[in-house]
């Protein structure tokens, strides 16, 4: 390896989604005359663009992708290195590229995200969503699409599931309602209606707000059809009817090959037991009316029923990217794959830090901040590292962000707008939490999280006006319970109360 020529920068980091150009724009601003390289496997990186702070931990960006140059002709001081990382080595303080490069470093932030959990990797007729090429490939898979199977319960699922047309979508997932990671089950009630209608029809109010949330079985189904002219149906209950990041699918023409405007049909309680082709299928036992035809793609779940399909889209979440950076070092993982990082987002190798999804944030966490791999952490996160690591060669003193005091969220479902703060689902908070809930059928729903009298988490949906209201009580924890029922009641500007 000394034979080879190697490059020395004060700075490398790795990877060019929005943690690394984040960390890299941070250090530029920070020290100017440092030299700092990027190296990205893509020749497109991810930037923060329409950047608005809507209030003191919630903020709303949108996440573009541009080549490489923009970065360079912003910032003189940076070299983008164009190649994947197939070593490093920690002692030496050297990382080796695909294309034979070794380059040295002072400080190192490895950025290099997640990668899908696919169902299987060797099937063709198995799409994972993760960059912008993966979602080209699904417009094109689309377009001559009759049906497809949704499998998995995050953002990305959910946004399929709404904005796919004229084409037939089953969707498995393994919890008892949809998008269990964002919200509980009466957030899914209330988003579930949107599934019925066209998505340029907004249901009216309800006079009379209901809140239920019964399971569906085990194994149940439920069907949304949004044409007019199609039948319903499925063994659950149908109700009358009223997000590779942030608008990933914007410019995206997500639409099949049938005439039905939109029928999602709901698999819960279920995952993938076997994948199966026409050919394996013919010659197995599992042969049922529902699949005679010419499916190129047959799923059997664990509900016992079987699907054949045009193909499937396995939206089942992202695990830690750190394989090329294990051999040879001593990074502690934490029990998600993660590199551990402390709260200077340090690993546990000398002069190397991680930040966004490739990391697991292993300080002990304010008692109303938890991590989940969203767009906004990886961008503080990257903020923060290149502070951190700005502060180091500068011998100057950091203390942890604010921005990880408290949990917060904003993005779109099925077209409304949803607001995460705090222990939006009573996370870690045990039995003695209590909900206050407010419900108005296809306009909003609002619920909040109480525990010893205080507001420890909100969720919101739709445009309801209270985030910077409730992220104030949460994070002045005033004692609510003179309030009681009071909170949510509508005549009431609970904004009057607590300015």
């Amino acid at each position: 390896m000394a034979d080879r020529k190697k490059k020395t920068f004060s700075f490398v980091i790795v990877g060019g989604g929005i943690a690394g150009v984040t960390c890299v724009e941070q250090l530029s601003s920070q020290i100017p005359s440092a030299d700092v390289a990027l190296i990205t496997a893509s020749p497109y990186i991810k930037t923060v663009t329409n950047y608005k702070q809507v209030s003191k931990t919630l903020e709303e960006f949108d996440v573009a992708e541009r080549p490489f140059s923009v970065l360079v002709e912003k910032f003189p001081n940076i070299t983008v290195i164009h190649s994947a990382v197939i070593s490093l080595h920690t002692q030496s303080h050297s990382l080796e590229t695909a294309d034979g490069r070794i380059f040295s470093y002072e400080k190192l932030c490895i950025c290099s995200g997640g990668r899908p959990k696919l169902l299987t990797w060797d099937n063709p007729y198995v799409l994972g969503i993760r960059d912008t090429d993966s979602a080209q490939e699904l417009q094109k898979q689309l377009s001559t699409a009759k049906r497809i199977i949704v499998v998995g319960n995050g953002g990305i699922a959910l946004e399929l599931a709404y904005e796919v047309e004229g084409c037939e979508v089953i969707w498995a997932v393994k919890d008892k309602a949809i998008g269990n990671t964002f919200f509980d089950a009466g957030a899914a009630q209330f988003l579930i209606p949107s599934l019925e209608v066209e998505k340029t029809i907004r249901a009216a109010p309800c006079k009379r707000p209901r809140y239920t949330t019964e399971d569906p079985e085990p194994g149940a189904s439920q069907t949304f059809t949004a044409d007019k002219n199609a039948q319903r149906h499925g063994s659950g209950p149908i109700e009358a009817g009223s997000a590779l990041g942030p608008d990933w699918h914007d410019g995206i023409v997500l639409r099949g090959a049938e005439q039905v405007s939109r029928r999602v049909s709901l698999e819960y309680q279920c995952e993938v037991e076997k994948i199966f082709t026409s050919a394996e299928l013919l010659n197995s036992p599992q042969q049922t009316p529902e699949n005679e035809g010419s499916w190129p793609i047959y799923i059997k779940l664990t509900n016992g029923k079987t699907f054949g399909c045009d193909f499937v889209v396995s939206a089942t979440g992202v695990v830690p990217n750190v394989e090329p950076f294990l051999h040879d070092n001593n990074f502690a993982l934490a029990d998600d794959g993660g590199l551990q990082v402390d709260d200077h987002m340090m690993t546990s190798e000398p002069d190397v830090y991680a930040a966004g999804d490739v990391c697991t944030a292993c300080w002990v966490h304010s008692a109303l901040w938890q991590q989940m791999r969203l767009w906004t952490q990886a961008r503080q996160m990257g903020w923060y590292a290149g502070r951190c690591m700005a502060a180091n060669v500068l011998s100057e003193s950091i203390e942890l962000d604010f921005c990880f005091e408290l949990f917060s969220h904003i993005t779109k479902f099925f077209n409304y707008k949803v607001v995460l703060l705090g222990k939006f689902n009573g996370q870690g908070l045990g039995p003695d939490h209590e909900l206050l809930l407010r419900c108005t059928k296809g306009q909003e729903y609002v619920k909040v999280v109480l525990s010893g009298g205080r507001m420890v988490g909100a969720v919101l949906i739709g445009e309801t006006d209270l985030e910077e209201t409730f992220e104030n009580l949460i994070l002045n924890q005033m004692d609510l319970t003179p309030y009681g029922e009071e909170l949510l009641n509508p005549n009431i500007d609970i904004e009057d109360y607590f300015d």
